[in-house]
């Protein structure tokens, strides 16, 4: 039996669960039905979506879980327009059908920009929460709960959010009807739930183990205003604390760009404006946590990686790597950071690897973010953001256009 979050009721089985999700059909770009069929754009989803986003930006929640604001703004009525309307083109856009989601249990949010975009596109969607699932969640569902009082009756007939622990009959019922199935996790995750198939004209979208790091123009961080120093310190705050550093995204490696020297000074710099950003904002690291830093950066030194480790306290370790070729992809504790300095941003190729998703970075000109791009060439790396946008979800994600991949093309010809 499965636990229905939303719409809240009771207990249910897989089959009963299928029956009761509407088979919503399809319909081209913007065209609503009266009955239970949705569209991509469908207005009546688009209305339940914001309307759940402006509850999330009530100040109550924004300012106890900050990472609902974000979502809020995301969710806003312009942005959700001008998702739909970038998908216009020559062929006609119709839903996939069933989308059956699997999020992390370590971040919270995650499941309902997936979701959102999904029942946008007009799919019939079915998001499996997992018991472990934190407080975060738990608001989330309640306020889309709360919204659906004044939503059409379209939205609770073709959305359920379910909550089950580690069942193989249950992940292979729903992989089995499903159309089209969104696996986010580590790579062992996605390995265990591609074991059950899929029918034959379904597909995967997996969001597998990734890792991410920050680059800084050493020059540039030298002769930038303390204001804006402050202001991004801040922002590399944001993108590491949150979600413990654990999020795909928080950057793990810092490389300095430019002369030893420099490199070294901005650096020492760097950490105290760091520092002392982590201390206004309270965050703090538990007993346990910092020891498992120590371990994870004492390996390091003895593996030969590291030639210096130093230590701000509980919540801030700094990691000299002894190469940069020795950049750990793997999470090192919360707010463990290495680094590395380089001569150029083109010393960056061959160090990246396709596990690589995000390089937040600050002082390069946009010229030489587009070229090293160009350099990369699929190697690595999805998205090149500016401290402090690096948790910014965007429908774009991993190097996929999510919008899109939530549909399917019609060609029509005379």
């Amino acid at each position: 039996m499965l636990d229905v979050r939303f719409p809240a009721g009771p207990p249910v089985s897989v089959d009963c669960l299928l029956d009761q999700v509407t088979d919503g059909g399809g319909l081209a770009i913007g065209q609503a039905t009266a009955g239970g069929a949705l569209a991509v754009g469908d207005e009546r989803i688009r209305d339940f979506l914001t309307a759940f986003g402006r509850r999330l930006l009530r100040p109550t929640l924004s300012r106890r879980h900050p990472e609902l604001g974000s979502l809020g703004f995301f969710l806003r009525r312009s942005e959700l327009l001008r998702t739909v309307e970038s998908l216009r083109g020559e062929h006609v856009r119709v839903p996939r059908g069933l989308v059956f989601h699997i999020p992390p249990a370590n971040v919270d949010t995650v499941f309902v920009y997936s979701w959102a975009l999904s029942a946008l596109m007009g799919n019939r969607n079915v998001v499996r929460l997992s018991p472990r699932a934190g407080a975060v969640a738990a608001t989330i569902v309640r306020t889309l709960q709360e919204t659906l009082e004044d939503a059409d009756p379209v939205v609770g007939a073709t959305q359920r959010v379910i909550c089950y622990d580690r069942s193989d009959g249950i992940t292979a019922a729903l992989s089995s009807a499903c159309d089209l199935r969104v696996i986010w996790g580590g790579d062992r995750a996605v390995d265990e739930i591609r074991k059950h198939p899929l029918p034959p004209h379904a597909r995967d979208l997996t969001f597998p183990d990734r890792s991410s790091f920050a680059a800084v123009r050493a020059p540039a961080w030298l002769c930038a205003p303390r204001a804006i120093r402050l202001a991004v310190a801040e922002g590399f705050v944001n993108d590491s604390y949150w979600f413990d550093q654990a999020a795909c995204s928080s950057p793990r490696t810092v490389f300095w760009v430019g002369a030893r020297a420099d490199c070294d000074a901005a650096r020492a710099d760097f950490t105290a404006h760091l520092s002392r950003a982590v201390t206004e904002r309270g965050w703090a690291v538990d007993a346990a946590m910092a020891v498992e830093k120590r371990v994870a950066t004492y390996g390091l030194a003895a593996d030969g990686a590291a030639g210096a480790i130093d230590f701000h306290g509980n919540a801030l370790a700094n990691v000299t790597l002894s190469t940069a070729v020795a950049a750990p992809r793997r999470w090192l504790g919360t707010g463990t950071f290495a680094h590395a300095q380089l001569d150029s941003l083109g010393e960056l190729v061959p160090l990246v690897g396709r596990r690589d998703q995000t390089m937040t970075h600050f002082g390069f000109p946009r010229d030489e973010l587009l070229e090293l791009a160009q350099a990369l060439a699929g190697r690595g790396v999805d998205r090149m953001v500016p401290f402090g946008d690096a948790l910014s979800f965007h429908r774009v994600w991993d190097g996929v256009d999510l919008a899109a991949e939530f549909t399917r093309l019609v060609t029509v010809s005379v």
